[in-house]
């Protein structure tokens, strides 16, 4: 029987109201009041862990793809209403994609030489007991991503959740758990503590057991990562430049490019946060924008209110993160019609609202005098953060061009942004991808050493 909207509503209703933090069920299924007992609940676990077999992992990993299918609309509607970000129907959309394209074990694999002086294996190996830090923007998705490929590799794992999203964050936990216990694994594979902290945070990335540490979120989290003396893999901020170019196809260009930055509010770290046209169809894609994709072109004195909401105190305003267009309109007076989607308008790269990534469907469009123009104003806007970049263009050279000189970790052609993620474009699916240490999409293989073993002289059967 088929849930409906209202009851999974009210189901949602019940697990925020249960959930209070005060109240969690401290040491059941990863929840812990402290965070040194929640470390070593995990190590037990990992223990037990490194011993099963492929097979083993694999049937909790299953477990736990049918389960976030599951709970995906209930996760999805626990994010929106805990945080006040994003939409839940995309939500439920990438609960599903993680699910669907999340790497398992199948990701690891075995490398071998084999000659006369006998065998050599390169093996990928568990780190033990892994410490990851979780953003508020995806927080179930990126817990349940994470875990799936940290326990495929043999590894248990420890979260510091953002506090904005700690509820979600335990409801995802314990699915997690959940799921092991049903599948015969250990409790415990995930953890975290009741009330995450800064002070949790630093007791988790300073702990002698815990060598790697996964951090998914701005760039004062992965910097602290990157200090701590322990291996970090950082997956940071990103301020993605779309270019269009005269020889795209201006119109599925427009579509794709709204398609891509709305996308859950444009919360995806992968998301177009600005374009860069070349001047020759700079007008054909602001109409196309406006006409058939449902853009809001503000006016300059909207675009001042905006950026005094926006940009309050020239700081990003935590309260516009991740809203729809149209809340974002009214927060200016601005009652805009319903179909609007997106708010767009035409600027210098230098003007606030396209140099400062937003999270949010704000587009300023930036006119370059060609190709090579536009280039050189999308490698500015990128910032250095080697993260995502986007293109529309049909000339080889061009995207070739363009991809060599924005040297970032994903670049989607002729798409929407989300193609990057395995949805509508091939590929696995992440919600960690690190751009700034260099893995680039994280995967199972990602949270594993590399292990040498040889043989000498022996079990070479030519």
């Amino acid at each position: 029987m088929p849930i409906s909207e209202s009851m999974v509503q009210d189901i949602v209703q019940e697990v925020m109201a249960k959930m209070q933090i005060a109240d969690a069920p401290a040491g059941k299924h990863g929840i812990f009041t402290d965070m040194n007992e929640a470390i070593e609940a995990a190590k037990a676990s990992q223990k037990i862990v490194r011993k099963m077999s492929l097979d083993q992992r694999e049937k909790i990993i299953t477990c736990i793809r049918r389960k976030t299918k599951e709970n995906a609309e209930i996760l999805a509607r626990m994010g929106v209403d805990e945080t006040g970000m994003g939409n839940v129907g995309d939500k439920i959309l990438k609960h599903h994609l993680v699910a669907d394209k999340t790497p398992g074990t199948e990701d690891l694999s075995t490398t071998a030489w084999s000659g006369d002086r006998g065998l050599t294996l390169i093996e990928m190996g568990p780190f033990g007991v892994i410490g990851a830090i979780t953003p508020c923007t995806n927080p179930s998705e990126t817990i349940l991503c994470n875990t799936i490929g940290m326990l495929a590799g043999g590894n248990t794992v420890v979260f510091n959740p953002h506090p904005a999203a700690i509820k979600t964050s335990i409801y995802a936990i314990n699915l997690l758990n959940e799921a092991s216990l049903e599948a015969g694994g250990p409790d415990n594979i995930a953890v975290t503590v009741e009330k995450p902290t800064l002070e949790t945070s630093n007791i988790m990335m300073k702990h002698k057991d815990i060598p790697l540490i996964a951090a998914t979120g701005g760039p004062g989290v992965v910097t602290a990562v990157l200090s701590s003396g322990k291996r970090g893999i950082g997956a940071g901020a990103g301020n993605p430049p779309a270019v269009v170019d005269e020889t795209a196809d201006v119109r599925k260009a427009a579509q794709d490019i709204v398609n891509g930055c709305t996308f859950d509010n444009n919360l995806p770290c992968i998301a177009e946060k600005e374009i860069v046209a070349v001047a020759s169809i700079t007008d054909e894609l602001m109409h196309y924008l406006v006409s058939e994709n449902d853009c809001y072109l503000a006016s300059k004195e909207e675009q001042d209110k905006l950026t005094a909401v926006v940009l309050a105190g020239g700081k990003l305003n935590r309260k516009c993160v991740g809203r729809d267009a149209r809340t974002l309109l009214s927060m200016i007076g601005v009652n805009a019609p319903a179909n609007i989607r997106c708010i767009v308008f035409e600027g210098p790269k230098e003007h606030p609202l396209i140099a400062t990534e937003l999270m949010m469907p704000i587009l300023g469009v930036v006119r370059a005098k060609d190709f090579d123009d536009a280039v050189e104003q999308a490698v500015w806007l990128e910032h250095g953060n080697r993260h995502s970049a986007h293109i529309h263009s049909k000339n080889i050279d061009n995207i070739t061009k363009y991809a060599k000189a924005i040297d970032t970790a994903i670049l989607v052609k002729n798409a929407p942004s989300y193609a990057a993620l395995g949805f509508g474009g091939e590929g696995y699916c992440t919600f960690t991808i690190a751009s700034r240490t260099g893995e680039g999409l994280t995967s199972a293989s990602t949270f594993t050493k590399r292990r040498r073993c040889v043989m000498a002289d022996s079990l070479c059967i030519r």
